[in-house]
C-alpha cells in the first residue's frame, strides 16, 4: 500500500475576487505593467521614525463654504464634500464618488487620520443620489457606514472596481453593486456612462490584502462635456493622462489629486504632488482641472495649507492662469 503523499500547504488566496489572469491580474493580485515595489514595513518604520519631516496641523481647520446643491442640473456643477469625496451633478444625473462622512479614514473610530473640518454638504442636504462611485478600498474613499446611510435614504447605483463588491456587501449584503475592469464601461443615464481607467495605485483593507481588489480612475462621458475623475495616482511617466486624452479627447474637467505627497521617497509612485498634477493637466489638455485630497485627513507630512501654495507655484512656473486649476475647499462648488 503506497503512503499517502503529503497535502501541499494551501497558498495564499485573494478573498474579493476570483477571475481569470489578465495582463494586470496575475490569479492573486492586481498590479500596473512596471508596477512599483510595494512599500514594506521596514519602509514605513523609516518614514514615521525620522525626525524633523513632519509639519503640525491644525485640529480644527474649517471651510468658508458650505454647500446646498440644487435638486438636479441640467449643465455641469461640481462640489467637494472633503478630501476626495464629491457630487458632480451633470445633465439631471447626481452622482457621489468616493462618498466618506466618517469622523476618522480608519477601520476603528477611535485613531487614525481624523478629519478637521466638516463635510461641505451635510448628509442631510444631499440632493436625491442617483449613483456612487468608489474608485479603491482605502479608508479614506471607502465609507462602508456612509454607503449603508445612502442605500437606506437614496436606493442609488453603486459602481465599483472589480473586487470592491465583496468588500462592500459582506458589511451590507442588500446592496447590489456592479464592478467595472480597467477599459469597461457602464450607462448610468441618458447620453452619461462612466468609463474604468487605470490609476497608478494600490488597494487595502487591512495587513494582508494588499492590490487584491482592483482600483480605478473615472471618464465621465456626459452631455456637459467629459469629466476625468482621479482618486488617487502616483505620476510615473505620464502614460495614463496621455491615453485618457487620446482615447476621449481633452477633457472639460479633470478632478486631480494634489495632496499627500511628502515624503517623496515614500510616496512618489502613489501620490501626485502639485507639480505633477499641473503636469498631468498639461498632458491631458483639460479645459478646467479641480484639486482635491488636501486639507481634510492629515495623511503624509505636507503641511495643510502646502497643497494649495505648491501648486499656484507650479502653475506660474507653467505660465498656466490661476483659474485653470483651483485647489477646492469643502463645500466650494464649481459651475460650467
Amino acid at each position: 500500500m503506497n503512503p499517502r503523499k503529503p497535502r501541499k500547504a494551501p497558498g495564499p488566496s485573494n478573498p474579493y475576487y476570483s477571475g481569470p489572469v489578465s495582463d494586470h491580474f496575475d490569479g492573486l493580485r492586481f498590479f500596473l505593467p512596471e508596477q512599483p515595489p510595494d512599500k514594506t514595513l521596514k519602509d514605513l518604520l523609516r518614514w514615521r521614525l525620522a525626525k524633523g519631516g513632519r509639519k503640525a496641523w491644525p485640529k480644527r481647520n474649517p471651510s468658508p463654504f458650505q454647500d446646498r446643491p440644487p435638486s438636479a442640473v441640467k449643465d455641469l456643477r461640481v462640489v467637494l464634500i472633503g478630501h476626495a469625496s464629491f457630487l458632480i451633478q451633470a445633465a439631471g444625473l447626481n452622482i457621489l464618488v468616493d462618498p466618506v462622512f466618517a469622523e476618522r479614514a480608519s477601520p476603528v473610530p477611535f485613531a487614525g487620520p481624523k478629519r478637521v473640518n466638516p463635510p461641505g454638504i451635510a448628509f442631510a442636504d444631499l440632493p436625491p443620489v442617483h449613483t456612487v462611485l468608489i474608485t479603491h478600498n482605502h479608508y479614506d474613499h471607502l465609507d462602508l457606514a456612509a454607503l449603508g446611510h445612502l442605500w437606506q435614504e437614496h436606493r442609488p447605483r453603486i459602481l465599483a472596481p472589480l473586487g470592491n463588491d465583496t468588500i462592500i456587501r459582506a458589511v451590507h449584503p442588500d446592496i447590489p453593486v456592479a464592478t467595472l475592469d480597467w477599459g469597461e464601461a457602464m450607462e448610468l443615464g441618458p447620453g452619461i456612462t462612466a468609463h474604468a481607467t487605470p490609476s497608478r495605485h494600490w488597494s487595502a483593507r487591512n495587513t494582508r490584502d494588499r492590490r487584491m481588489a482592483l482600483w480605478c480612475a473615472y471618464v465621465l462621458t456626459t452631455p456637459a462635456g467629459t469629466i476625468y475623475h482621479v482618486g488617487d495616482t502616483g505620476f510615473g511617466d505620464g502614460r495614463i493622462f496621455r491615453d485618457v486624452r487620446a482615447r476621449f479627447g481633452p477633457p472639460r474637467l479633470a478632478n486631480l489629486p494634489i495632496g499627500a505627497y511628502e515624503p517623496r521617497w515614500f510616496m512618489k509612485p502613489q501620490h501626485m504632488n502639485p507639480e505633477e498634477a499641473v503636469e498631468a493637466l498639461r498632458l491631458l489638455e483639460a479645459e478646467q482641472a479641480l484639486g482635491h485630497h488636501w486639507g481634510t485627513f492629515r495623511l503624509t507630512d505636507e503641511g495643510v495649507d502646502d497643497p494649495p501654495r505648491a501648486l499656484a507655484e507650479a502653475l506660474a512656473a507653467a505660465g498656466i492662469p490661476a483659474e485653470r486649476f483651483r485647489p477646492l475647499r469643502p463645500g466650494e462648488a464649481w459651475q460650467l
